[in-house]
């Protein structure tokens, strides 16, 4: 199965947070199992950082490399991504999540998220 991980679980599966569920981390780790992460996260990160609203245990680059070992694959954002967007109800207003919602449909991946705002785009 294909899924597309939000930011917030990237970073609490990184930290071995409490808040993600041991099912999440169970299809995360699952090797038959393709776990995308958007560009959109990473520049979503990197804007944290920058402003000092996230702090990272290491570089960037640290980051990258978790990412190779850990089998994520990076999804570009396209047009037709784009054009998802655009027809998207507005139930959220955040830029990054919106993208991430318009991939995760036009890809057809399931999103892995916490976020009840994000998981109202997929209840119908």
């Amino acid at each position: 199965m294909k899924y597309l991980v939000d930011t917030h679980i990237l970073l609490w599966y990184m930290v071995g947070d409490k808040r993600i569920s041991r099912d999440t981390k169970k299809i995360i780790e699952n090797e038959s199992d393709e776990i995308y992460l958007s560009n959109a996260s990473l520049w979503e990160i990197a804007i944290k950082v920058s402003i000092g609203k996230l702090k990272l245990r290491g570089s960037l680059t640290d980051l990258k490399e978790f990412l190779i070992d850990k089998g994520f694959v990076l999804l570009e954002f396209d047009y037709n991504d784009l054009e998802t967007l655009l027809t998207l109800p507005f139930h959220h207003q955040d830029p990054f999540d919106r993208l991430i919602i318009a991939q995760s449909k036009t890809k057809g991946f399931e999103i892995i998220t916490n976020d009840a705002n994000v998981k109202q785009y997929f209840s119908t």
